[in-house]
């Protein structure tokens, strides 16, 4: 899939990668603040605890941290999910070592 590098439509100074799905592109920078809260759950606990960067690199990840945060629970569906981009993104750091 093609993506591009557009500006963060909140900050305008940070590039963020979107492609033809993203409406809204915003950079970690200014999604941050909506990604700190108490996590309860101790599974979910262990869930979001990935290295910062993973959500850095993708908007999908933070989504889902956001959803959980504010409705207080996620689907198995959108676990798997999270849990299948958190291995792509490690293989793909894997191999660039």
């Amino acid at each position: 899939m093609a993506s591009y590098k557009h500006k963060c439509m909140l900050c305008n100074k940070n590039y963020v990668l979107a492609d033809w799905r993203t409406k809204f592109p915003i950079c970690y920078d200014c999604e941050k603040h909506e990604l700190t809260g108490n996590v309860k759950d101790p599974k979910m606990r262990e869930l979001f605890d990935i290295p910062e960067e993973y959500y850095k690199t993708s908007s999908f990840l933070r989504s889902i941290k956001k959803n959980y945060l504010r409705f207080g629970d996620l689907t198995e569906k959108q676990i798997e999910a999270f849990k299948k981009v958190v291995d792509d993104l490690g293989k793909k750091a894997k191999q660039a070592l």
